[in-house]
């Protein structure tokens, strides 16, 4: 993927997401890393410590259900996300635009990164950047395959894979339920030092 990416392009994105950074800590914006993650029983388990001659074992469901997150991550330690166990669409993301549009403080500028993923750019959302614009709101699409730039991700990699329990694999419900527990404790019993 990196060797895809234009390094101008991305050097550029770059400098531009640390002036929004200093806009921000000036108070002159909300800055927000926006991203979809999904969580399912198939979901890959790097490695787990257990007690000698006593494995943890794991089933693996291939054909799990998945709790979909959609989420809105500062550096100040706010999330604010939308979950469903339907799938990702343009009309999801939307939704949970909105929603977020309706939660966040109306008189606050708010600057949301997003990457360029194909339900990012339907004509259908872009029709409705004119009613974020009315919230205050403002999109930045990341250049093309640069994922590092949002940190929304190394959330999403804390979650899966030092947050969420093995206990939490052990059913859908129980995966959900951790999930829920996780994002909903985010700022206040699990945070992230950004610098």
């Amino acid at each position: 993927m990196r060797a895809q990416r234009n390094e101008t392009d991305f050097r550029h994105t770059q400098e531009m997401i640390n002036v929004l950074k200093e806009w921000e800590d000036d108070g002159e914006c909300d800055l927000y890393f926006f991203d979809e993650a999904g969580f399912s029983q198939s979901s890959s388990l790097p490695y787990a410590w257990s007690p000698i001659a006593k494995p943890w074992e794991v089933t693996a469901y291939p054909h799990s259900k998945r709790l979909n997150v959609l989420g809105f991550l500062t550096r100040k330690g706010e999330f604010f996300h939308h979950m469903t166990t339907d799938s990702v669409t343009t009309e999801t993301v939307i939704e949970a635009f909105d929603q977020f549009a309706a939660h966040k403080d109306p008189n606050a500028f708010a600057v949301v990164i997003l990457d360029n993923a194909k339900m990012h750019r339907s004509k259908a959302f872009q029709r409705k950047r004119i009613d974020w614009m009315a919230h205050r709101i403002h999109l930045v699409y990341l250049s093309p395959y640069s994922p590092e730039l949002n940190l929304i991700e190394i959330l999403w990699r804390e979650i899966k894979y030092r947050w969420l329990p093995l206990t939490a694999y052990s059913s859908f419900d129980k995966l959900c339920e951790a999930v829920k527990k996780v994002c909903n404790g985010y700022g206040t019993d699990y945070s992230i030092t950004f610098a």
